[in-house]
Order: C-alpha cells, then structure tokens, then sequence
C-alpha cells in the first residue's frame, strides 16, 4: 500500500500543472485504492488555519469511534 501512494504522490509532484491553481491558505489531496480484502485511503491536507486540521483530525476520530462500535 505505501509502495503505491508513494508512487501515486510521486507523478503528482512531478507536474508542475497539478500544483499551479491550488491556493495558498488551503488545499487537500487524497490517493485511494484496494485489495482482495479492501479499500485505502490516504489524505495529505494542508491549511495556515491550524482549527480547520484540528476539526479535520476530530471528524476522523469521531468516525473511528463510530464504526468500532458497529464492529
């Protein structure tokens, strides 16, 4: 799995078009994929407002939280 994010981040860093219209204050990436078994993600999110990562990081606490329980 780290194999193919990182080669996925890879191309995108290597065009120079991917990165030309993001903003400055705020912008997010996310790689996706799977196996036989199931699905990955990963999100690479970058803000100057420290908050927006910090709900960021308490959504995705609070979804673990919420599908543990189920599990």
């Amino acid at each position: 799995m780290v194999d193919t994010v990182a080669k996925n981040l890879i191309g995108v860093s290597n065009n120079r078009s991917n990165f030309e219209r993001l903003p400055d204050t705020f912008w997010g990436y996310f790689a996706k994929g799977h196996d036989g078994k199931g699905k990955f993600a990963v999100v690479v999110t970058y803000s100057e407002n420290s908050s927006d990562i910090d709900e960021l990081i308490k959504m995705y606490e609070q979804w673990v939280a919420k599908n543990k329980a189920i599990k």
